[in-house]
């Protein structure tokens, strides 16, 4: 018997899908976005112009769904849980829901400080050191971004001024075994960055072929000598505005360049 990082094909069908646990929602918007910071969730669920509209559902609670009015066009967010099965899980569900467009952010592991600097990172392709994404995409040792994606995200990240970098993220399901000797592997294989859901986000988007962006902002630095925290325990408060708009441009120029991905 094999496990699933060995076969040559994804099996069909399942036994159940999100559809069986989770309602289609009408006039769900289009445009979903998500991020896992629940402080920058808090901020801009408070705002006037912003309401609830459906809960996702776990052992660990639930978790609202909003719906907020941007250019006069309905978005919804909520936040996303952290590591790969349950952003996964949720990511599906909201799918189920009625979803078509999905804008996804969050902090990550600087693995190369002198290029990440203080520039959003856009993930190119992620290393697939995690379970998630091989239950959906047949095995390899990384999973690509959709180049049209890629290229929407640099060109709100250009009309906002904001600068940028590209690279190669490394996706790991376990935080704290981010060894000395495999940070300096994924370093030397091009990564920039560390975290734990992209090559899962990616692999899902492309299986239920669900247009995706993810952009990622440097916290804790992983390339000296020793760790240093920064400011991870921010949760990306400070910059909350800035995330937040520039995932609902970048949800606002994806249903101008309809795509699917493949």
């Amino acid at each position: 018997m094999h496990t699933i990082f060995q076969r040559t094909e994804i099996s069909e069908p399942t036994l159940f899908n999100p559809s069986d646990t989770t309602k289609r929602i009408k006039n769900f918007p289009e445009i979903c976005i998500s991020t896992f910071s629940d402080k920058i969730i808090q901020k801009f669920s408070s705002l006037d112009n912003v309401k609830k509209i459906a809960e996702l559902y776990s052992a660990n609670g639930t978790l609202p769904v909003y719906q907020i009015n941007y250019k006069n066009t309905l978005i919804a967010f909520y936040r996303s849980m952290v590591g790969a099965p349950a952003c996964v899980a949720c990511f599906e569900e909201i799918i189920a829901m009625g979803a078509k467009k999905f804008v996804l952010f969050g902090s990550c592991g600087i693995l190369d400080d002198n290029k990440v600097k203080n520039n959003i990172i856009i993930p190119v392709s992620a290393v697939r050191d995690e379970g998630t994404s091989y239950h959906y995409i047949t095995p390899s040792l990384e999973v690509e971004a959709d180049a049209l994606s890629v290229q929407i995200l640099e060109n709100v990240l250009t009309n906002c001024g904001y600068s940028y970098v590209k690279g190669k993220t490394w996706t790991s399901d376990a935080i704290y075994r981010e060894t000395r000797s495999a940070i300096e592997e994924r370093r030397q294989e091009g990564c920039l960055t560390v975290e734990m859901e992209c090559a899962s986000m990616l692999a899902v988007s492309k299986y239920r072929h669900i247009p995706f962006i993810q952009f990622l902002y440097g916290a804790d630095n992983l390339s000296s000598e020793t760790w240093e925290i920064r400011d991870l325990m921010f949760y990306g408060l400070t910059n909350a505005e800035k995330y937040m708009i520039l995932a609902f441009e970048c949800g606002l120029a994806m249903t101008k360049d309809s795509h699917t991905v493949g």
